[in-house]
């Protein structure tokens, strides 16, 4: 029994960044939608848009990957706060880049639902997610 509770020593911590960890989440897609010309949510949800799908999935988990990243090697919740505030404006720059740089016409290729565009615009954001995580790791 003193084993089950000495695990349980950590949980209190693990709420608070669980909890907080969901709240970025949150406020990352609502951000990135924002952001972006179309509403990919509205295109998942009514369209059946798999591009689109694509897209939001693969910025989300790339997101996800980041926060991963933040939270393992934060020494602090303010520090964990502060990092994944850095890991969302990377992840938003990543959508511009592949927007400005790489793909001009990929708003108006997702909104025609091309799966080629909503693959690449998944795999830079988990890919920049990864080397966000990496990143992190001091």
């Amino acid at each position: 029994m003193d084993a089950i509770l000495e695990s349980l020593t950590g949980l209190s911590s693990f709420l608070v960044y669980f909890g907080f960890s969901m709240a970025l989440f949150l406020v990352f897609k609502i951000l990135y939608t924002l952001i972006t010309p179309h509403d990919e949510w509205q295109l998942v949800k009514e369209q059946q848009n798999i591009s689109a799908a694509l897209g939001l999935g693969g910025a989300l988990i790339g997101f996800a990957i980041a926060l991963a990243g933040a939270a393992s090697n934060s020494v602090s919740i303010l520090d964990y706060a502060i990092w994944a505030v850095i890991a969302l404006l990377a992840q938003l720059l990543a959508f511009a880049l592949v927007r400005y740089a790489l793909m001009p016409k990929l708003v108006e290729r997702i909104e025609n639902d091309e799966i080629s565009a909503g693959i690449i615009l998944a795999s830079m954001s988990i890919a920049v997610g990864m080397i966000n995580a990496a990143c992190m790791s001091y």
